[in-house]
């Protein structure tokens, strides 16, 4: 009797358990976690009329206000993802922002509140701006000379960027980091008729020359580095330059014709970069195989961003249809229509950021922002800015892990 007691009481768990599961397999799926945004991601967005800037952490849809010293700020990230630099050429001035968080390797840290920095920067049409390895820098097109500054004296009491002197004629310029600690520089000789640079030299922390340029272009626009390689945008094809001092170009298709990048774009993956002309459309630059690849080609392009983690590339066409790849495989993994057309000579157009999730575009005319995810471009909600919403960067981690 006991046995068979045992086998009932057995029979009726197992049914139970069945019971359960079959109840459990009903439910409605547990959510997708790429429907929410990381916890400890932010977006920073300037004005064009006031010097607000709007901290939005979009997992909660929390919005704060900050004033910088003038409107129509420029806005950068810098490598770390706790600071943006804030730029206003016009005004030769560039602000810090720290957000007040910090990546603890395994977790995120709040290290305090968002505010700005003691950070600044004083210099002559301050533009071109770049952070790897610790440091913030600038190039001033008043002067031809650089700005640098290490992002760990933001909250230093009175710390200023120091100017680098490198003998450079005033131009608009750009640099670019390598590892070795070497900066490669825009250099504008006039050895080629035109206002944009010709060459490019390296040069070192104090200013001093230590390879010099061994290759004229027809003008130079658009850098990017990956610290081994330094690639610049030219119309006499794609300027390669190694620490060593190598410098090579990549020719450009010959249907480009007189098209050339204007923007050149970092990737995750080594050795290869966007490559951006309004002309043509985005390609893939591998600077080992010495090859464009096209991504999109395309006339209509608004805008076309690399991800926050640089592993897709996002398109904003003026028709307002978005497309998005990824990198690795350069696929389109999705697009559709988001958001009305924009006329060609709007004078302010939408902007456009990417995170691992969601695709963010400032609507100027409604002063919101629109938040869209990428796995389904119909799944968007709105940010209400408030103003007109100039420039857009994100901050911050992509984790939603804390302490």
């Amino acid at each position: 009797m006991k046995t068979i007691y045992s086998h009932s009481y057995l029979l009726l768990i197992l049914v139970a358990f069945v019971f359960q599961s079959c109840q459990k397999d009903n439910h409605d799926p547990e959510p997708d976690e790429t429907s929410k945004e990381f916890t400890y991601l932010r977006v920073l967005v300037s004005d064009v009329n006031s010097n607000t800037l709007s901290l939005l952490k979009p997992a909660s849809g929390e919005m704060e206000g900050f004033s910088a010293k003038f409107p129509k700020s420029a806005l950068y990230t810098t490598e770390s993802g706790r600071l943006a630099g804030i730029v206003h050429r016009e005004n030769n001035l560039t602000e810090t922002f720290d957000i007040g968080l910090e990546f603890h390797g395994d977790h995120i840290g709040t290290v305090g509140t968002p505010k700005f920095g003691a950070l600044l920067g004083e210099s002559a049409l301050p533009t071109h701006f770049k952070s790897k390895y610790g440091q913030i820098l600038t190039f001033n097109d008043g002067d031809g000379t650089l700005s640098v500054a290490q992002e760990s004296d933001v909250h230093t009491s009175g710390a200023k960027f120091s100017t680098i002197q490198a003998g450079l004629l005033v131009h608009h310029g750009a640099m670019a980091l390598f590892s070795n600690g070497n900066y490669a520089v825009t250099v504008k000789d006039n050895s080629i008729s035109g206002v944009l640079p010709e060459r490019v030299k390296i040069i070192n922390s104090a200013g001093q020359t230590i390879h010099e340029s061994t290759l004229a272009v027809q003008g130079i626009h658009g850098n990017a580095s990956d610290g081994t390689y330094a690639v610049f945008g030219s119309a006499s094809g794609v300027f390669v330059v190694e620490q060593d001092g190598t410098q090579r170009l990549i020719e450009y298709p010959s249907s480009f014709e007189t098209a050339w990048f204007g923007t050149i774009l970092e990737t995750s993956i080594a050795g290869k970069f966007i490559g951006y002309t309004a002309a043509k459309g985005a390609y893939l630059i591998d600077v080992t195989a010495n090859t464009l690849t096209p991504i999109i080609e395309n006339t209509d392009i608004m805008q076309c961003k690399t991800s926050y983690d640089l592993s897709k590339l996002g398109v904003l066409l003026h028709s307002g249809v978005f497309k998005w790849y990824d990198l690795a495989t350069l696929s389109l993994q999705n697009e559709g229509s988001i958001l009305a057309a924009t006329a060609k000579d709007a004078s302010q157009k939408p902007q456009l950021v990417l995170s691992q999730r969601f695709a963010y575009i400032t609507l100027p005319t409604s002063g919101e922002l629109l938040q869209v995810r990428l796995q389904d471009l119909a799944s968007q909600s709105k940010h209400s800015m408030g103003g007109t919403p100039y420039q857009i960067t994100l901050l911050g981690y992509e984790s939603s892990v804390g302490h």
